[in-house]
């Protein structure tokens, strides 16, 4: 889930509370999260007590047990995503659509003169520290800044981004913050024919990656050429890197990292 907070005054647009949040905001929301779980919650408790009293199916009693648990923390206002469930339970869960169960990524919509010190101004509203609870992120954008940058031409937006002291686009840092979140990593592969990259789970070795390409490519895998993107660009061919000695021979067990470019 993506939550985008308001992080910025306006006379033109009063925040429709009175006064601008950002951390009541994204705790108002949170709450109403956890009160449509527990509305979940308690109707699935009642199924599964009927069903119960019908027969006493033991793969019926362990989840009514699971439930009852799931009522005790969110009745105590906490997050399901807090609730420490084993692997097994949260694969039980996938059917229901917890809400708050659900990684969230926290977006501050800042005024323009806020983004030169965005992290600061995350820290002083709050979000920062309420992003270090589990399965939160905080990252900052400016919707005016954003807006006027779609016109313009690369190099000149670039020139914006670079005025305001901004590394990459507001939809960049976005999607950056969100694989960071969900433990994602991109490993790129480079041909003739096409470049491409390939989303994986952070930690997942070599073997296992060759299979996010194709099923036969994971079954054939004897060892994997890898470079790094930033090896690749500095060199300006795989042949170069060779020369250079960037490009290694890695095995099955390598844990592949974020831009890494491989052939398998």
């Amino acid at each position: 889930l993506v939550h985008v907070v308001r992080g910025f005054e306006s006379d033109a647009a009063p925040h429709p509370e009175g006064s601008v949040d950002p951390l009541r905001d994204a705790k108002v929301l949170e709450l109403e999260l956890i009160l449509a779980d527990l509305g979940t919650v308690e109707r699935r408790i009642e199924k599964l007590a009927a069903n119960i009293k019908k027969a006493r199916k033991p793969e019926d009693e362990a989840e009514h047990a699971l439930f009852l648990r799931l009522r005790e923390a969110l009745e105590a206002e906490t997050p399901l995503r807090e609730a420490s469930l084993a692997p097994e339970e949260v694969h039980r869960l996938r059917g229901y659509a917890l809400l708050s169960g659900k990684p969230m990524l926290l977006v501050a919509n800042l005024g323009e003169g806020d983004m030169k010190d965005a992290a600061g101004a995350l820290e002083r509203s709050g979000l920062a520290e309420l992003a270090r609870r589990p399965g939160l992120a905080a990252c900052a954008v400016s919707a005016p800044i954003e807006a006027e940058m779609v016109d313009l031409a690369p190099s000149d937006a670039q020139a914006f981004r670079d005025d305001l002291g901004l590394a990459e686009p507001g939809l960049d840092r976005v999607i950056r913050s969100t694989y960071e979140l969900l433990g994602l990593v991109s490993f790129l592969t480079a041909g003739e024919d096409e470049c491409r990259a390939w989303t994986i789970r952070r930690g997942t070795r070599a073997q296992a990656a060759a299979g996010a390409i194709h099923s036969d490519i994971e079954r054939g895998f004897i060892r994997a050429q890898v470079v790094s993107f930033e090896d690749l660009v500095a060199a300006g061919s795989i042949a170069a890197c060779r020369e250079r000695g960037t490009l290694r021979l890695e095995g099955r067990d390598y844990v592949v990292k974020d831009g890494d470019v491989i052939e398998f």
